[in-house]
């Protein structure tokens, strides 16, 4: 049976980087893959590694070449890919755990032809999230062209590794890399398969960690002469790919930033990454797991796992929607708690602050998600009231004090613009109990479902209100 997703990974004399890109790549959540390491004539021992790697995996397939250049390579595992989508990679780069499966995801629900998705840029220790279209839901061609007209010499447009194709668009059209060319190769495949595809979607989460050493087009051995020349034939591919994508009347309106074009990509080499604000430190950009701790035994170790793993998910959900991972928390408990509820309530079934949790609501109401309205303190149940006298006095002076104190209660309801986050809530929660749950006949999920209720029931009796001990 053929794999769902080619994964593509030219290698070219990429010794120093190899092992963190392909370790990546088989470390994925996911795993309906095949993996192409096309060896491209390394000379530092990258494709023994690559065999190293095919022997331990069945899913890796290793392809040694001559020399030709990355387009060539490409060309090639497009060639003997068998996947349904295509996803690429560079071999100095690597993708996150999560990246296969949030990008085959998003094509499936939406039946899509092409995902694209933010990214980090990497920067020696330092690294920053990029993206360019903030629009969520699917895309038209045309939708899609004019953001791209945006900002039209992007990385974020113009490469392969941020995105992930329908392999039978590539074939049906005979698609491939320009090996003639140097310069924004990527592009033009991406310009020719935008032309035949229809539903576009995007990713907001980073999946990939792109980090720059790629030289100027000078330092690569190219002459001024040949580099204005290709620079000039992607030009044409953009300029003839907005004729056809716009009628004529919407064209003319245009020309003029489709001509931006030239003057975006006149720097040397290719079009660069600014260095974008709230960068962080490499390994601060997601939550971090103590290795030691995972593996610890114990009931804080298995509270840890637990904790980590859910914040694993909710954590790509936040950055999907735009919102923290606190204000993701946040949402995820008011979804499973009742409308009407006091702060302290929810603060401690969250296990946050009461101030942490007023900070939090207050933002995801500014965001137009929730409504909150304070309601007026409902009565305590009347206590039974007591035959002797003599303590009427005491009920009533405490009676006065839990008045004083008693918080008041709040009507928390879901906006319509939180749809879209619950239901990716509801995403988190099935991946967190499948991660959990995988490898698990039936058998061993009823009888799990048959003791988890009995220990429900037990932490119940010991913690219920009033219990006599």
């Amino acid at each position: 049976m053929n794999p769902v997703v080619s994964i593509i990974v030219p290698v070219y004399n990429a010794k120093e980087y190899l092992r963190r890109c392909v370790d990546s790549i088989l470390g994925q959540e996911y795993t309906d893959f095949e993996l192409l390491l096309i060896d491209d004539g390394s000379q530092d021992g990258s494709g023994a590694i690559c065999d190293e790697y095919a022997a331990k995996d069945m899913r890796v397939r290793v392809i040694h070449k001559e020399n030709g250049g990355v387009s060539a390579a490409r060309n090639l595992a497009m060639k003997n890919a068998r996947g349904t989508y295509l996803q690429f990679a560079d071999s100095d780069d690597w993708i996150t755990p999560d990246a296969t499966k949030l990008l085959v995801r998003t094509a499936e629900e939406e039946n899509c032809d092409l995902v694209i998705s933010d990214f980090y840029r990497v920067a020696g220790e330092r690294v920053s999230q990029k993206g360019d279209i903030d629009e969520d839901g699917c895309m038209t061609k045309e939708q899609f062209a004019a953001h791209m007209m945006e900002n039209p010499a992007d990385f974020y447009y113009g490469v392969l590794w941020n995105k992930l194709y329908r392999r039978e668009i590539i074939e049906r059209h005979h698609l491939q890399m320009n090996a003639e060319i140097s310069w924004c190769e990527d592009f033009m495949f991406n310009l020719e398969y935008i032309r035949f595809a229809e539903r576009f979607c995007v990713l907001r989460a980073p999946v990939y960690y792109y980090v720059k050493r790629k030289g100027s087009l000078v330092s690569q051995g190219n002459s001024l002469a040949r580099t204005i020349q290709m620079k000039l034939t992607v030009f044409e591919y953009y300029h003839s790919f907005y004729k056809e994508v716009l009628d004529e009347e919407e064209y003319e309106k245009k020309r003029l930033q489709v001509y931006r074009f030239l003057v975006d990509a006149a720097g040397d080499g290719t079009v660069g990454i600014p260095f974008l604000p709230g960068t962080k430190r490499l390994g601060d950009e997601r939550a971090g797991v103590s290795a030691d701790a995972i593996k610890g035994e114990g009931v804080l170790s298995d509270l840890y796992r637990e904790r980590k793993l859910l914040e694993r998910y909710l954590e790509a959900a936040a950055l999907k929607c735009g919102l923290t991972v606190p204000e993701m928390t946040v949402l995820l408990y008011l979804s499973h708690s009742e409308e009407i509820i006091t702060r302290k309530e929810l603060a401690d079934f969250a296990g946050i602050s009461r101030r942490n949790l007023g900070m939090q609501l207050q933002r995801l109401a500014m965001r137009g998600l929730i409504c909150q309205e304070e309601l007026a303190a409902e009565p305590q149940e009347e206590k039974k009231k007591d035959k002797a006298k003599k303590k009427e006095k005491a009920r009533k002076k405490k009676e006065q004090k839990e008045k004083k104190d008693r918080e008041k209660r709040l009507r928390i309801s879901f906006l319509p613009a939180a749809e879209p986050i619950l239901e990716e809530l509801a995403v988190v929660e099935w991946d967190y109990d499948n991660a959990r749950f995988s490898g698990f006949d039936e058998e061993e999920l009823i009888q799990y479902t048959r003791l988890a209720e009995k220990m429900k029931r037990n932490m119940q009796r010991i913690l219920s209100p009033g219990r006599s001990v």
